[in-house]
């Protein structure tokens, strides 16, 4: 059974604590709770706005800007639904213990890094690497 700590607004990560204590796992466990839910309520509303806007445009230059501003905002929703199922593993990986660790090397990742993008999943170091392989394989 978790020990309940108790959310504290002010608080942030630091070094100078254990890594990937409690407080941090909450810590970054409500942030990506919170960042899901607004993603969620994004997606809702998005929906909402394509339904009501269903109506026909007599003019061709409407009609055909309405359907790419659609188009749009269903890729922007698909990246959204890509982001969400990555948040879904994030929060798997603070139960299963492994939040937090880079998938390359098993070093801690930067708490900046996560603060900053909480779904990271290689620390910087293995990330640029990762990077410049692609660039390499793509180049060719």
């Amino acid at each position: 059974m978790k020990t309940a700590v108790k959310p504290d607004a002010d608080y942030r990560p630091s070094d100078d604590e254990p890594f990937m204590n409690e407080r941090q796992k909450d810590y970054f466990r409500r942030k990506l709770i919170a960042w899901r839910e607004e993603i969620l309520r994004e997606s809702r509303e998005t929906l909402a706005a394509l339904q009501t806007e269903s109506e026909n445009h007599p003019d061709l230059a409407d009609r055909a800007s309405s359907e790419t501003d659609r188009a749009i905002e269903l890729r922007a929703r698909d990246r959204q639904r890509k982001l969400i199922s990555k948040i879904e593993a994030a929060l798997a990986r603070i139960e299963d213990g492994t939040y937090g660790y880079c998938e390359d090397t098993g070093e801690p990742i930067a708490l900046r890094r996560l603060d900053a993008r909480p779904i990271a999943t290689l620390s910087l170091e293995a990330q640029e690497r990762h990077e410049r392989r692609e660039r390499v394989y793509r180049d060719d």
